[in-house]
């Protein structure tokens, strides 16, 4: 069934609260490409778990939906 011409399952979110997940997604993003930047750059072993600490902590932050 749907309401207001929405499926049942749909996810409706405002204005703000897309370009907080846009914003959200794109620090992702950053965090990724800081790892492969410093896998290029031969970062050390500490860096790179420092670097993929943050990637994790940016993704743990992105599963939550304000």
């Amino acid at each position: 069934m749907q309401r207001g011409g929405l499926p049942e399952d749909a996810v409706v979110l405002s204005a703000a609260e897309l370009a907080d997940l846009q914003d959200r997604l794109f620090q992702l993003r950053c965090a990724a490409e800081d790892v492969v930047t410093a896998v290029d750059d031969t970062a050390d072993r500490g860096e790179l778990r420092k670097l993929a600490a943050q990637v994790v902590d940016v993704a743990v932050e992105l599963e939550r939906l304000r």
